[in-house]
């Protein structure tokens, strides 16, 4: 009979880059039933949700650009991102304007982002998070910097630059651009 027990060299290697979220200000906000947060490092400014203009040929997850004091803003639906039904625009929706990095050419980038509610800003301590779980949470790990305890429910923390990746987003518009061409979806 063959051992069951498995050494560490034997286990799959956790992504190396995956970092866990670390204390400080995050704005929690409500998507799809569930409290996700962001550090407030990343957030310029919240605004009502409206006058989304649509944009031909985008992955079903971009909403549109706004215009955001003459300067053009992408706007993302957080929930589709995340792979489930499109947001459902309400009294309390919102955009939140976030600030991320182009991974290819080093520059900061404003993107717009849909969430049902904002709810607050919360001070989080090292203590009250967990790395993020590999799986279980409905979207990508990769997303994920940590879970935090908070009133005895978990706020997800995501990873801002992960989740709005420029290029990511970039490379899935040209799919769907060479997919509406060639007379598929």
């Amino acid at each position: 009979m063959t051992a069951i027990a498995t050494t560490t060299e034997q286990l799959p290697a956790v992504q190396a880059d995956q970092q866990t979220a670390g204390a400080g200000q995050y704005l929690t906000f409500v998507l799809a039933g569930e409290i996700y947060a962001l550090g407030i490092l990343n957030i310029k400014e919240i605004i009502d949700y409206g006058n989304v203009t649509e944009v031909p040929m985008m992955p079903t997850f971009v909403r549109g650009v706004i215009n955001l004091r003459g300067s053009v803003v992408p706007v993302i639906d957080l929930a589709a991102r995340f792979g489930k039904d499109s947001t459902q625009v309400a009294k309390r929706t919102g955009i939140v304007i976030v600030e991320t990095n182009d991974d290819e050419n080093n520059s900061l980038q404003y993107i717009g982002i849909i969430v049902d509610a904002v709810n607050e800003v919360v001070d989080i301590s090292q203590q009250d998070i967990e790395p993020p779980p590999s799986f279980g949470t409905g979207i990508r790990p990769d997303f994920i910097n940590g879970m935090a305890k908070r009133n005895d429910r978990f706020i997800i923390l995501l990873n801002v630059n992960r989740v709005l990746s420029v290029n990511e987003m970039a490379d899935l518009s040209k799919v769907t651009a060479g997919n509406l061409e060639h007379g598929s979806s």
